[in-house]
């Protein structure tokens, strides 16, 4: 089906309301709606199929029916009439020639008055007779000669009028022109109205089309272009000429024309501010170099330059491999790790001479490590030694515990179970007790939907509905005061934590649980750095971790359950061996990690687990004495050095 305007609709719509009112026999709201859809299918061009599955939404099946048949006849119809219209206007057309849009040239004197017509569209209902076209046709004729022959005679009196065009300007207007004698100023003034009334009788004359045959025009020719001694533009009588710019229309190249003018503006007045100072702060003492680029001279290198230098490689190469052939020697007889445990074991401190007694000895002596007498004799108390054997005091160790430790005792749920229905059977006597001896009122009666009737009895049946009411409201107390004592017991946020952190958190009062670990390479490793690392805060252990090459030390302090999690997690739960690192002789051989010592101490000696950088041995070993502990770094690095002479 054809797509209909707007207009088509508009006249069928009294067709198509009349259709829909005898399809549905109602009238109202639900008319309107049918003739809305039916209006809208027609005008986006719904096939017949489409238009009634539109209107199944508000009719039944044979309504639809029928009101589908009897718009595609009505709309046959007004398509039949449509095109015999179109065929009468058609033939009305072909032998009256269109109307033009001037509906009258009247003759006023020496001008002519064009009337538009109001309404163009009439033109094509009524049809001109052949006497008033050619009337129309005589007229035109008639005026077109007048005007030539006025301008004729004009042109013959004053050459001046050659640049007026023959046809567009009025008679009167032409003798006023002449009556004046013209000025250089006025010559422009002229070609200009002469081109705009050409330009309009142009339009015109298109309008007009066969009615009005067009009269040859004189073509312009092209301005001389004449310039004085300055360059500037001038015309014949020697004024100048102002040659008018293009200028931007759109915002966007007005913007970009002002950006431009201001770069420029400020570019200048920087110049200027830069060379005002250059002048005003000039030293002549002070030599300047000269803008322009001085010209390079070729240097030549001296003889005998690159060969030096090749011999130099040469020698640096053969000094490392033999350094790397006597390192392997080395490797393979034990002297390398042999000298590197001797740098490394400390030095002992032997004193120079043996005292002559000791501190245990002054138990026996007369006056302390004062005894010895002018001769060199040392005095001994001799009552302080018997036969007897003298045991020492018993101290206590410094890791056991102040209070004694018992075992815990753990019920079974059957003894659980027990234990709670007594406690809470002496609890329930205890009450009864008070509400006997009446310290306490006794308690309401526990009302609940399932024993309303059998509580209350003849209430309940009295008013229902009040004793409902007031059930439920007794329920919804005991359900709040439940909820309240819940919220009570509930631990705060703040408490949660602390509860948390008491948990993980280990008594080291009585000692501290320490491990230290070996780590072939951890400096590149980023992701196994941070597990080591936050572990170690989340299980709040102290410790220090030390990266040095081919031996990375970590230290943990804390309790035995926090060094059990913490040793999962270094030997189990991180894969060390995934990751290839260098190792001393420069071949890629797997990461390890070695749990090197684990005991206790009395104290800790670390803060918060941090990451230390040495480059030097010398500097880490200095790390862990400054701590007390740098025989934790003996341990480790001597266990690297083994293992480094193993592997070669």
């Amino acid at each position: 089906m054809s797509y209909y305007t707007r207009k088509e609709i508009d006249e069928l719509h009294n067709d198509i309301t009349s259709i829909v009112t005898k399809a549905s026999g109602s009238g109202g709201s639900s008319n309107d709606a049918l003739v809305r859809t039916i209006e809208h299918c027609l005008h986006n061009g719904y096939e017949r199929r489409r238009i009634h599955e539109k209107l199944e939404k508000h009719l039944d099946a044979k309504s639809t029916g029928r009101l589908v048949d009897k718009l595609v006849e009505k709309l046959d119809e007004y398509r039949r009439r449509g095109r015999k219209r179109t065929n009468a206007v058609e033939d009305s057309i072909t032998e009256v020639p269109k109307k033009s849009r001037f509906d009258s040239i009247e003759k006023n004197g020496n001008d002519v008055k064009v009337q538009t017509i109001e309404n163009p569209t009439t033109s094509v209902a009524t049809a001109l007779s052949s006497n008033q076209i050619k009337l129309m046709m005589e007229n035109a004729q008639r005026e077109i000669e007048e005007r030539k022959r006025a301008l004729n005679n004009l042109k013959a009196k004053d050459p001046l009028l050659a640049a007026v065009p023959q046809i567009g300007l009025p008679v009167a207007l032409a003798t006023q022109v002449l009556a004046k004698k013209p000025k250089p100023e006025d010559v422009d003034k002229a070609k200009k109205l002469a081109e705009l009334h050409a330009q309009i009788r142009a339009k015109l004359s298109g309008s007009l089309g066969n009615l009005i045959q067009p009269v040859a025009q004189i073509p312009d020719r092209p301005k001389p272009l004449i310039l004085d001694e300055d360059g500037r533009t001038i015309d014949k009588s020697g004024r100048a000429i102002s040659i008018p710019t293009l200028t931007p229309t759109l915002k966007a190249n007005i913007r970009a024309k002002k950006r431009e003018v201001f770069n420029k503006g400020q570019g200048t007045s920087e110049r200027s501010t830069t060379n005002d100072d250059a002048v005003k702060f000039f030293d002549d003492r002070i030599n300047q170099k000269p803008i322009l680029r001085t010209k390079r001279t070729l240097r030549f290198h001296e003889p005998g330059k690159f060969q030096q230098m090749a011999e130099r490689l040469r020698m640096k190469s053969q000094l490392e491999r033999l350094q790397n052939e006597i390192s392997q020697i080395a490797r393979k007889t034990g002297i390398s790790s042999a000298t590197k445990l001797a740098l490394i074991a400390p030095k002992q401190d032997t004193p120079d001479d043996v005292p002559c007694m000791e501190w245990w000895d002054s138990v026996i002596l007369t006056n302390d490590f004062n005894s010895i007498d002018e001769m060199g004799k040392i005095s001994i108390r001799k009552s302080a030694i018997t036969n007897l054997i003298e045991h020492p005091t018993q101290m206590k160790p410094p890791n056991e515990p102040l209070k004694p430790v018992f075992l815990p005792v753990f019920l079974t749920k059957k003894e659980r179970k027990k234990l709670r229905r007594q406690n809470r059977r002496e609890a329930w006597k205890e009450e009864q007790e008070k509400i006997r001896l009446g310290l306490v009122a006794p308690p309401e009666p526990k009302l609940r939907i399932s024993n309303l009737m059998r509580v209350l009895g003849t209430e309940a049946v009295q008013d229902p509905t009040k004793i409902e009411a007031h059930v439920r409201e007794q329920m919804a107390k005991r359900q709040k005061a439940h909820e309240e004592a819940n919220n009570a017991r509930k631990l705060t946020a703040e408490q949660k934590s602390e509860k948390k952190i008491r948990k993980i958190k280990e008594d080291t009062t009585c000692g501290v649980h320490v491990s230290v670990y070996r780590i072939r390479e951890l400096q590149d490793n980023a992701s196994k750095k941070f597990k080591v690392e936050t572990n170690a805060k989340q299980l709040h252990m102290t410790g220090t971790v030390v990266l040095f090459r081919d031996c990375c030390v970590i230290v943990v302090e804390g309790g035995p359950k926090q060094q059990k999690k913490y040793r999962r997690l270094m030997q189990h739960r991180i894969k060390w061996e995934e990751d290839i690192v260098k190792g001393p002789d420069g071949h890629d051989v797997p990461n390890s990690c070695v749990l090197v010592w684990e005991g206790t101490s009395q104290r800790r000696h670390f803060g918060e687990i941090k990451f230390k950088v040495f480059p030097m041995e010398k500097m880490a070993r200095e790390f862990f004495q400054k701590h007390q502990v740098e025989h934790y770094w003996d341990l480790a690095y001597s266990g690297a050095v083994l293992e480094a002479s193993t592997d070669s």
